[in-house]
């Protein structure tokens, strides 16, 4: 028989040992750490938080380091490192693995703000050449992957189309070229979905969603089986970017860590109901949620991860005044950036989260005027679907457009 805990229960317990039994490990404030005496021949790398030892809390911090374990341990991962938000867990990942002339590989739906980071910093300011590809094709991938490529960087799903890539099949091709190959998993969070084990080298989280689950706290997160990139990740969060999670932050992490197995069974149970909802509806387009038979990558969800998700995305049939008056209509279901919280949110990528992209690039991806993002919580289905159509209701006003 298989002794070895369940998800749920290393959500719970995994990171929760405290050397003074505190059944809720305890949020460690102080900036540095007193030493026993001199030491002429200590190193920072000798430094040991896994043996109880702290010397500075840029360096590590017990209470990040008990969450930074409790991630690697729900990923599958050796190693865990915790950060001040999703994009600083990001740029440090690249930063560990690209140099100056190198190629890096990324998928063309990315998050906003991730592919303006690569386009802004790494392309243009740190010269590395970045290739943007349409990673639902695995040939177009490999296509893409030589002998010069440094990394390839993949989200899956993607933010607010909800494609997927083959992570396995992607892995093959940057193993081929001994590329590192990264994954940000924040959509499916690792109770959906384990890049690590499919053979990806290092995942990333913002941690601001899922993870958390609350709203309440920002973060990121990166974790690896591999030690080189592990020391490479490690020197630049403590040492030459400061950047790891503070204090706070890494407790409203861990806290909300226990609880998401439960939370997201609860936000895809929701988000089923409300995608096929959406789907039967006069007044869709289209529907994006990949627990639907209807997604064109159905079979590859159902294949690489243990469900769907609580994220979906649908167009209207209709304009930029039709998507103003749904998303103004609605009482339940709260207007607001980001995702992952126990609340739903919902809102309209062209003018919030992907607005900076510009109508051109916008066009180029599929984001349309009247595609709307949903990030379902854990209400009572009834409830949003109730909200839904007070939405639907207030676009058939003749008065909802100028």
């Amino acid at each position: 028989m298989d002794s070895t805990p369940r998800f749920d229960t290393r959500a719970v317990l995994d990171g929760s040992e405290s050397p003074a039994g505190d059944v809720v490990p305890p949020i460690h404030l102080s900036s540095t750490f007193e030493l026993p005496g001199i030491d002429p021949e200590l190193r920072l790398e000798d430094v040991d938080p896994s043996a109880g030892e702290f010397l500075y809390g840029r360096l590590s911090n017990p209470t990040r380091h008990a969450v930074e374990n409790q991630i690697a341990a729900l990923e599958g991962g050796e190693m865990g490192f915790a950060f001040s938000s999703g994009t600083a867990a990001i740029a440090t990942a690249v930063l560990s693995i690209v140099e100056p002339g190198d190629h890096l590989v990324a998928f063309d739906d990315l998050y906003a703000g991730t592919r303006r980071m690569f386009e802004e910093l790494f392309d243009h300011q740190l010269d590395v050449d970045i290739e943007f590809v349409d990673a639902t094709d695995v040939e177009t991938v490999a296509d893409a992957v030589g002998d010069d490529t440094a990394m390839v960087w993949m989200e899956t799903p993607t933010n607010p189309l909800i494609r997927l890539c083959d992570v396995a099949a992607i892995a093959e091709v940057a193993d081929e070229h001994d590329a590192v190959f990264g994954v940000d998993n924040t959509f499916a969070s690792p109770y959906f979905q384990r890049p690590l084990e499919l053979g990806a080298d290092l995942v990333a989280h913002s941690t601001t969603k899922y993870l958390n689950g609350h709203s309440d706290g920002i973060g990121g997160a990166v974790v690896t089986d591999d030690p080189e990139v592990a020391e490479a990740l490690g020197f630049r969060q403590q040492v030459a970017l400061g950047n790891g999670l503070a204090p706070f932050d890494s407790y409203l992490l861990a806290r909300g860590l226990k609880t998401l197995g439960v939370r997201m069974r609860k936000h895809e149970e929701n988000a089923l109901a409300l995608a096929e909802y959406l789907e039967a509806h006069d007044r869709v387009r289209e529907v994006y949620y990949p627990g639907l038979e209807s997604h064109p990558q159905h079979e590859l969800a159902s294949r690489q991860m243990d469900g769907y998700g609580g994220v979906l995305s649908f167009e209207l049939e209709g304009d930029l005044w039709d998507a103003k008056a749904f998303l103004e209509a609605l009482e339940t279901m709260t207007l607001a950036v980001s995702l992952g919280g126990v609340e739903t949110l919902i809102e309209h990528p062209a003018t919030m989260t992907h607005e900076p992209l510009g109508v051109e690039r916008r066009r180029e991806i599929g984001i349309s005027d009247s595609l709307i993002r949903v990030s379902v919580g854990i209400e009572d289905v009834r409830d949003l679907r109730a909200d839904f159509e007070r939405g639907f209701a207030a676009i058939a006003a003749p008065e909802a457009k100028p």
